[in-house]
């Protein structure tokens, strides 16, 4: 009787696949010779390598001793000595969705190489975060929960969908769970955020938030050429908007405003937002800002004002314009 032979399971490729790239990078082999060594096909090996470099098991880095100097993460790090910049190349003349969709890629990769078993990782929705949260690797961690830092909320109850989608699709990726935040995103009157935080369930998606390890979020604009969903979707009405700009707003992290020096204490609006306060940006392990297209230059001059981040995942262009001489 012939015996059937089990299909490999994910383990077992990972470290076939680990096999493959050490024989191919580090000890020069090309993929034939590989193939005859391991008794394996050439486009086998070649798969084994593409998944290798795919998800992370293997990362090249070019290094210019020409451009590293005069390199734009080097200038950021120069410039703001406490954040750890990543920049994204993008394809020259390319639109800035094709920018979006670079950085989304590069931030999703960062966020799974920080994720650790047991932590807790808040997430402000918005274009950007639904664009990395359709990037990301599947890879289970254990006793991982994600938490939305803001409400999604507001009299049509337009967004909701969108906002649930992009939480749960973190959550799903990694076999994570998910806690969701059913507030509105702007409350009418303080006194009844007050109220509302002092039911049982928010405080608990509350202490969460307060306790998270990494959070993942973008700096929202009013004039990003992809608008950021809270100016987009009738969240503020016209005196909300221009009460901002009369305070001197320059943009938002989670639907908390913050001014051209990146603080926040005082604002109006601040008190009717759902957000949490930003000093959380400074408690937590990781706070990686994603950040893409010219629109969100000034809001993310203010945000690193009040270093509001640890980390920064942003695109070339983006990162050029934001250490050009400017207001």
């Amino acid at each position: 009787m012939l015996r059937r032979v089990t299909d490999p399971t994910p383990d077992d490729t990972a470290a076939q696949a680990v096999q493959v790239a050490r024989l191919y990078y580090h000890q020069g082999l090309t993929t034939d010779a590989i193939a005859r060594e391991l008794g394996l096909s050439r486009p086998k090996v070649s798969r084994l390598l593409t998944l290798a470099r795919r998800t992370g098991l293997v990362e090249i880095r070019i290094h210019d001793p020409q451009a590293q100097p005069q390199s734009l993460e080097a200038q950021l790090r120069a410039r703001y000595p406490f954040l750890h910049p990543q920049v994204v190349s993008v394809p020259p003349g390319s639109p800035e969705n094709v920018w979006l969709e670079r950085v989304a890629v590069a931030a999703a990769r960062l966020l799974g190489q920080v994720l650790r078993p047991g932590q807790i990782v808040g997430l402000a929705w918005g274009t950007t975060l639904d664009a990395v949260s359709r990037a990301l690797t599947p890879r289970p961690v254990t006793n991982l929960q994600f938490v939305q830092l803001n409400g999604s909320a507001n009299a049509l109850d337009f967004m909701s969908g969108f906002v649930t989608d992009t939480i749960t699709r973190f959550a799903a990726n990694y076999g994570a769970r998910a806690h969701l935040f059913p507030v509105p995103t702007f409350f009418d009157d303080p006194a009844t955020r007050a109220a509302m935080w002092r039911e049982r369930s928010v405080r608990h998606v509350l202490d969460l938030q307060d306790h998270a390890d990494v959070l993942l979020y973008s700096v929202g604009a009013a004039s990003a050429q992809v608008p950021s969903h809270v100016y987009a979707a009738g969240y503020l009405d016209d005196a909300d908007l221009h009460a901002l700009r009369d305070q001197g707003v320059a943009g938002d992290i989670a639907t908390v405003f913050f001014r051209g020096d990146g603080s926040h204490a005082g604002l109006p609006i601040n008190a009717r937002s759902s957000g949490p306060d930003l000093g959380l940006t400074r408690r937590a392990q990781h706070a990686i800002c994603v950040v893409s297209g010219l629109g969100k230059v000034q809001a993310l001059r203010a945000a690193l004002a009040g270093e509001l981040m640890t980390t920064l995942v942003i695109d070339e262009v983006t990162a050029r314009t934001l250490l050009a001489p400017g207001p």
